[in-house]
């Protein structure tokens, strides 16, 4: 009762604020994004992200080499494959010499400790765009999966330790995980993507990886056939424990901070490690306010940061990382 309780005395300095706050980020907590280009070289600036890049195999060795020295000990990896390798199919995916292979090598070579967790999904090798395989303007669930499970050991055999499917298909978890079962990689984990929202915010990554659905007549122009309706709160929750119950190790809500009230609902649901994906149109707005002069970039970039991992986020999958730890520093 006041005054012999003031809550601001727990205020009244930095000293005391560092010593009773309750949610601190670390190096330990940020999961890289990294996108792999073909070429040597290359570090190509990526328009709608400022500061960040897309990268030939001998810049992601250097890339890396440099996580790591900052304290950041996971990566997760995209790749950009040409047009002429797209097709309806993914075909390119499954190349054991393919981009995204050499890629996990290339990491693992230069930083043998360093997690590597891979992207699972189409629409990088799309002639289409979609996360899936389109047949009579349909997305095919059970055809994709079993292209998916395909990927996720090649991925494994490269010496990927995660595997991380974005594609929402129903049962590819089960179907992943039972593919690496029969292949012997029972120590590769799946971060499974379980409640992707069908969201707006995804446009600078599309553009990242020219990875965008295309228009063409009866092929949808949208994902909202597989990914979650943004309106829906409890479909996540039911979404996750299936992965989980599948065989997931990690969960995903991807985007950030408009799902951060179900990142909360999950967490108090489930008992697996649960990770947020900060996305690029998040990094996107930040970034172009900053430049503006609208926001102060470094403190809004870890409110919003530290909003993630106080709404229960035990990974935060962000294109800050490397800002973060630097103002860490």
């Amino acid at each position: 009762m006041y005054p012999l309780i003031r809550n601001r005395r727990l205020r009244s300095n930095e000293a005391i604020r560092h010593l009773v706050r309750e949610t601190i980020i670390t190096p330990s907590d940020f999961l890289v994004p990294l996108f792999v280009v073909e070429g040597k070289g290359v570090k190509e600036e990526i328009s709608s992200m400022p500061n960040y890049y897309r990268l030939s195999l001998d810049q992601l060795e250097k890339e890396v080499k440099e996580l790591w020295n900052m304290g950041l000990c996971a990566v997760l990896l995209f790749v950009k494959v040409s047009d002429d390798l797209k097709d309806n199919k993914g075909t390119e995916a499954l190349n054991p010499n393919g981009l995204m292979q050499l890629a996990i090598k290339t990491v693992k070579n230069a930083c043998p400790d360093m997690l590597v967790m891979t992207d699972v999904a189409l629409d990088p090798f799309s002639s289409y765009g979609h996360d899936g395989i389109v047949a009579d303007g349909q997305i095919l669930n059970d055809e994709t999966v079993e292209v998916l499970a395909e990927m996720s050991v090649s991925h494994a055999q490269a010496g990927a330790d995660f595997v991380a499917p974005s594609d929402m298909m129903d049962g590819r978890i089960l179907s992943i995980r039972e593919a690496l079962e029969d292949e012997g990689f029972t120590n590769t984990g799946i971060m499974s993507y379980s409640a992707k929202y069908a969201s707006a915010f995804y446009g600078p990554f599309r553009d990242a990886l020219d990875s965008a659905p295309v228009d063409i007549k009866n092929v949808p122009k949208n994902k909202s056939t597989y990914q979650m309706d943004s309106a829906n709160r409890f479909e996540a929750i039911r979404e996750t424990q299936m992965d989980i119950d599948e065989g997931a190790d990690i969960v995903m809500v991807k985007p950030g901070l408009c799902y951060l009230d179900i990142v909360r609902e999950i967490k108090n649901e489930v008992d697996v490690p649960v990770a947020v994906y900060q996305v690029s149109g998040e990094y996107a707005m930040l970034k172009a306010a900053a430049e503006k002069g609208w926001l102060d970039h470094d403190s809004v970039m870890m409110e919003q940061l530290i909003a993630i991992k106080r709404a229960g986020a035990n990974i935060i999958a962000s294109y800050f990382a490397k800002d973060a730890v630097k103002l860490m520093g």
